[in-house]
Parts: C-alpha cells; sequence; structure tokens
C-alpha cells in the first residue's frame, strides 16, 4: 500500500467500489485511509484499511478526498456532506439520479471551489481516448453521425436506477465527449419487460450542435454483451469496441469505379481497413490518476460536476421523451463544453 501522499476515503464497497479500493490502496502519491459501509466489508476488499459505518466517522479520519461508490440514490446526500466537510470527490456515474440533484452537487462543490469530479470511466478507455485525439486532429474530416450499442444482461447490483440512467449516461457522456459536441434535441422510446419498475431497454436519436445525428441503443435484455461505438464522417468510419479496447477506421475508397451505374450514385465505397496498435492500460487507474492529479492542482483532463450535470440532463430528456411521445429540445451553451 502506498504510504504518504494524499489521503483518501472511500464510500460505497459494492460492485465499482471494490474496484475503486483496489486501485486506490496501489495508487502512486496516495494513501487509503478508511472506507465506508454500513454493510461492513462482507468480501474482503477493504485492503487492511477501516471499515466505518458513517461518513462522519470518515470525515474524523481526515481525507483529502473520497470516492463516492454507493447507490445512486445517495450520491447528492454523500457528496453535500463532503463538499460541507471541504473535501473534494470523485462521484461514481450518474451524478445523481435528478437533475435537481446533480444541480445541487455542482453548487456545493464550485461555492467551496473544490476539486470534484464524476466517474464516466468510458473517457479512460483507450479505444475511445485514440478516437478522441483522431476526431480532434481531423482525420475524419466533418463528423456526420455517432452511433452506440450498449447491451448485455441484467446486471442484479442495479436496484435504483432504470437503463437509461445506468448504463445510457455512458453514452451519452462519451458521445459529447469525443465530439466536442452538446446536445441539442432527443427523441426516445422505452420499453420495461423484466418486470421491474425501471425501463430496461431504450432506443434514442439526437443531433448535436454542429448537426451531427446521433444514435443509441441500449438495453438490460440481450445474451450478447455488446460496447459498440461507431463515428461516421467525411473520410470514412471509426469503430470503437470499448469491451476489448480495439479501434479500427474503414476508410472511403480513394479508387474510382468504372461501373457507370455506380458511378451515378455519389456515395462511398468500401476503402482500407486499419486496425490501431494502441496502449491499454486499465481505464480505472487512468481515471484515478487524472483524478490524484487534479486534487494536487496539476492540469488534468477530469469529467466535472457540470459535465456530469449535463448528461445527468440529457438522460432525463430521454426519459421525457419516451413518456410524452415526443422530441425534446435541450437548451445549450449554458453549461461547459463535454470537450473542454
Amino acid at each position: 500500500m502506498s504510504t504518504g501522499g494524499l489521503r483518501a476515503g472511500l464510500i460505497g464497497l459494492g460492485s465499482m467500489g471494490r474496484h475503486h479500493a483496489r486501485v486506490l490502496a496501489g495508487l502512486e502519491g496516495v494513501r487509503l485511509v478508511g472506507v465506508v459501509d454500513p454493510m461492513g466489508d462482507k468480501y474482503g476488499a477493504a485492503q487492511g484499511v477501516p471499515v466505518l459505518s458513517t461518513v462522519d466517522e470518515l470525515l474524523e479520519l481526515g481525507v483529502d478526498y473520497a470516492v463516492v461508490a454507493c447507490p445512486t440514490a445517495l450520491h447528492e446526500k454523500v457528496g453535500l456532506q463532503l463538499a460541507g466537510a471541504g473535501v473534494a470527490a470523485l462521484l461514481e456515474k450518474p451524478l445523481a439520479d435528478t437533475v435537481e440533484g446533480a444541480r445541487r452537487l455542482v453548487e456545493a462543490f464550485e461555492a467551496r471551489a473544490l476539486v470534484a469530479g464524476v466517474g464516466h470511466i468510458e473517457r479512460c478507455n483507450p479505444a475511445l481516448l485514440s478516437l478522441r485525439a483522431r476526431l480532434e486532429a481531423g482525420e475524419l474530416g466533418d463528423v456526420y453521425q455517432v452511433v452506440t450499442r450498449r447491451q448485455g444482461p441484467f446486471p442484479h447490483r442495479i436496484a435504483d436506477v432504470g437503463v437509461v440512467k445506468d448504463l445510457a449516461t455512458h453514452d451519452i457522456d462519451l458521445t459529447g465527449w469525443v465530439t466536442g459536441q452538446e446536445y441539442t434535441s432527443i427523441s426516445a422510446h422505452t420499453v420495461s419487460k423484466s418486470g421491474r419498475p425501471h425501463e430496461d431497454m431504450v432506443s434514442a436519436v439526437g443531433r448535436l450542435t454542429d448537426g451531427t445525428m446521433v444514435n443509441h441503443l441500449v438495453n438490460w435484455l440481450s445474451p450478447l454483451k455488446e460496447r459498440f461505438t461507431s463515428v461516421t464522417g467525411e473520410r470514412g468510419c471509426f469503430i470503437a469496441d470499448t469491451l476489448t479496447a480495439d479501434l479500427t477506421f474503414h476508410s472511403n475508397a480513394a479508387v474510382t469505379t468504372e461501373w457507370e451505374a455506380l458511378r451515378a450514385f455519389r456515395g462511398v465505397s468500401e476503402g482500407d481497413m486499419i486496425r490501431y496498435a494502441i496502449p491499454k492500460r486499465e481505464p480505472l487507474l487512468v481515471e484515478h490518476e487524472l483524478f490524484r492529479d487534479a486534487v494536487l492542482g496539476e492540469p488534468s483532463d477530469i469529467c466535472t460536476l457540470r459535465q456530469g450535470l449535463r448528461t445527468v440532463e440529457v438522460a432525463a430528456s430521454v426519459l421525457e421523451s419516451a413518456a410524452s411521445g415526443r422530441t425534446v429540445v435541450l437548451e445549450t451553451g449554458e453549461l461547459a463544453n463535454h470537450g473542454g
């Protein structure tokens, strides 16, 4: 375990919390000093540090920052407690289960000038990091469409939110982040087939500030686990598989066809395909390193609470559209850009 450096605490030892504990225990420049979980350490994941019942007990130990990995419904209460105590915080995604709660968290941490971030871990996936850098470098030219598919069996660890707030928030955030754009409209349909009170499948179509079209298909009803992101543009198509962290590029063909019937159609044809060799570090470790650096005052590209709020707003608009049967238009320009 690391000694000295920043003193960190962890709140929640559930499925994600156990991974956070492992990474924090070995994080250079950080010392994990305590974890909070009223249910105790059922899986022996606390890395040898005290297991506490309340956030107050953790604050009494003295921490520079805390990672909030408790259920989404508790994020607001725990986050406000940390902000009130002057403690920086990395909150698991989504930031909160309501737009109002997310706004209160933004205001609380900003009012005290505290470092705070949201654990939108796809920003640290090697395939998406490479994709974003290539888009910023203009390798695709104009971007036309972003398509994501995120599906698989129901995770029994999730009890308090539906598939939109749990899974689709990944796709909403990564889309804004890789393109540097905001959502301007969203239209969605949801179904609930598993007997739970929340939706377990969503199909959404949206538009971004530059006119890019967006499609999201997310569900907990498929035995096939898939994490697919494609970005189609002027020069071809990038495809990122975030399960394997692979990124491929399908280019438009550079050769002209002599077939008259095809030449009349001013579309594109298939060109070369490239699969990039990219370094593959664990996304959660990268996320923790970025947040540690931010707490230390170093330049660090973390997902800010204001960006996390925007994702919660878009997710709420997805649910509003599904409930009303109408397209929801979102205001833009008020929040920091996702690419910022």
